[in-house]
């Protein structure tokens, strides 16, 4: 009786693993793994993406935050306004607008 619960116990914990092993998808690693070029292909792949995404994301922000400096210069707050203002002429002598 006791050998049968055993079993029967380590029958659940071997269910149990191959579950949390099918969830954490680790057929579909190895199969990747089994095949380098496929690998390297998707991390070229992904690597691009996260570039082209910081690349956009990062002139977005410094447009807007130029956007918000000109404004913050239409207010005409004394001191501010003048450093604000040489910043953007910077800003835009890089760019070549003037």
């Amino acid at each position: 009786m006791e050998r049968s619960s055993k079993e029967e116990f380590m029958g659940k914990q071997v269910q149990r693993l191959v579950h949390h092993l099918e969830s954490m998808r680790i057929a579909e690693y190895v199969e990747l793994l089994q095949r380098p070029a496929r690998l390297i292909f998707m991390n070229f792949v992904a690597g691009l993406a996260r570039g082209l995404g910081i690349a956009i994301g990062a002139t977005l922000i410094f447009a807007l935050m130029v956007e918000f400096l000109r404004r913050l210069i239409m207010l005409n707050i004394p001191g501010i306004g003048s450093f604000i203002a040489e910043i953007v002429q910077i800003v835009e002598l890089k760019n070549g607008k003037f």
